[in-house]
């Protein structure tokens, strides 16, 4: 057995390894780049991996009832995957990349043993793929839950990040007592850079699920891709009509059954005739693996039946029974009280849509929260009902809306959030500041305190001052200057309640 006859293919492999490191590594790129930089417009790139995505084009497109002109992007991986296969889920996909080396170590640990014959449904993904497009035909936008980059970068921006700027502010303290300043400084001075935030509401439960997701590989290999994400079902059925199919060389072929068991999406190479183009993505593990060279993938324009496509049974039966399942599902995420008024504390970010359309567009891809330099964006929990989790709110607890800052704008993929300028963006009144009486030190002790005004940043100021008398426990009165608000000036930016120290 001559392995010398799956060079090629080899070659292959380690370009397809090269291609995985360079896109993920472009990803953090921009992911990292989604923060203040000293200008205020940080460019539209950030976002860019978003708009090369079919599935939430599609769904972006029918849920809002519109074309957002970005989305054009899509059309690349349309047509590449219509030519090439499923080469997008194998070769760029950044989620997908992380699920392959999880694999791999899984694999060299001994907790994942590749089993000798796989017969799993793959049709999970699909049902998932079928119930987000009937929801999205009713305005309901559920792709961004399980669709790839969405997840990725959610779970990146709240919970990956953060845990690694907590972990390194913490090694700093060790290495200043060690006496290596020099580089205690240079983390901190990358960790200010990147601003990134250390207080998410929601991560360590985002965290939590982008771990299991990862544990799944234990299980099976790029559990993900086999079993739960839509995108890599749309792009399945897509790639049927792809140019290269697998062939295996009868005369060659020593039946030993390696590409099979190696394979890492279930495609099932041997024997050819249950070879499934929807679930290969081209990643040359099997060619690379034969001992005799006797797989190769030679053009072929004749498409795939639908029954090599996957082993799903797209009957007519269940197709009908799935979309009608995904229908019903769609009221239930809408009983919520948040339609009939919503939350006192569901404050959106400035550009916002109207909450319909915004619920309609918004992909829960968390890159605004990455963006906002003082972490006040966090995301939804159950203040916007079932459709609205993930989504984003200014919580000024944690942060405030910087009154210089459009970043947030800026960033968002679909459109949900209007790009605004500064200038447009401090017009915007996002809510109303309040005066809590029975805690403000004036109103109470009778106690100078001027801290919300002083940071109060528009101007004239909306919050000022009256005299006012308060009597204290020992019966005297006392007169000082209290706070009230100028609710036709305030814009609600937050900062009075996220500095005030009571």
């Amino acid at each position: 057995m001559k392995r010398e006859k799956s060079r090629k293919h080899r070659v292959l492999e380690l370009l397809r390894m090269a291609s995985q490191t360079a896109f993920f590594g472009l990803f953090l790129y921009l992911l990292l780049g989604a923060h203040y930089t000293g200008e205020d417009d940080i460019g539209s790139t950030v976002q860019r991996f978003f708009h090369f995505d079919p599935l939430l084009a599609l769904v972006t497109i029918v849920s809002a009832r519109l074309v957002y002109a970005y989305f054009a992007f899509a059309l690349i991986t349309v047509v590449t995957t219509i030519l090439f296969g499923r080469v997008f889920c194998g070769w760029v996909c950044p989620l997908g990349a992380v699920h392959q080396f999880s694999s791999f170590v899984f694999k060299k640990t001994k907790f994942l043993k590749p089993p000798r014959e796989e017969n799993s449904s793959l049709a999970w993904k699909y049902y998932i793929l079928i119930i987000v497009l009937a929801g999205a035909l009713f305005g309901l936008d559920l792709a961004g839950y399980l669709d790839p980059f969405s997840f990725l970068t959610r779970s990146f921006a709240t919970a990956v990040f953060p845990s690694l700027a907590y972990a390194l502010s913490s090694l700093n303290g060790v290495l200043y007592g060690l006496g290596a300043i020099g580089l205690a400084r240079s983390i901190s001075q990358t960790l200010e850079n990147w601003t990134i935030n250390v207080t998410f509401i929601q991560g360590f439960s985002i965290g939590l699920l982008f771990l299991g997701a990862i544990a799944l590989n234990a299980r099976k290999e790029r559990f993900w891709c086999r079993y739960l994400c839509p995108t890599g079902a749309l792009l399945g059925f897509l790639s049927r009509w792809n140019l290269f199919k697998l062939k295996i060389d009868e005369e060659r072929c020593i039946k030993c059954g390696l590409c099979t068991q190696h394979c890492e999406t279930q495609a099932q190479p041997y024997p050819n005739e249950k070879w499934k183009s929807g679930e290969c993505v081209y990643c040359q593990n099997c060619a690379s693996i034969c001992p005799t060279g006797a797989i190769r993938f030679p053009v072929s324009a004749r498409p795939e039946k639908m029954t090599n496509v996957s082993n799903v049974d797209l009957s007519r039966r269940k197709l009908i029974l799935t979309t009608l399942l995904g229908i019903v599902t769609v009221p239930f995420f809408r009983l919520t009280p948040a339609h009939k008024r919503a939350s006192l504390k569901l404050i959106r970010p400035p550009g916002s849509l109207p909450e319909d359309k915004f619920l309609a567009k918004c992909v829960k891809c968390a890159q605004c929260m990455r963006a906002c330099p003082t972490g006040a964006l966090q995301p939804v929990l159950t203040e916007a009902g079932p459709e609205g989790i993930y989504t984003p709110r200014l919580v000024m607890k944690v942060g405030y809306c910087e009154y210089y800052c459009s970043l947030c704008t800026q960033v968002c993929p679909t459109g949900a959030i209007k790009k605004l300028s500064i200038e447009e963006k401090n017009k915007v009144k996002i809510g109303t500041a309040w005066i809590n009486k029975s805690r403000c030190i004036p109103y109470v002790l009778g106690k100078p305190c001027i801290v919300c005004e002083e940071h109060c940043p528009v101007s004239p100021k909306a919050i000022k001052f009256l005299e006012v008398e308060t009597r204290l426990p020992d019966g005297s009165a006392v007169v000082q200057k209290a706070p009230v608000i100028d609710i036709e000036l305030c814009t609600g930016c937050g900062i009075c309640e996220n500095k005030c120290p009571v």
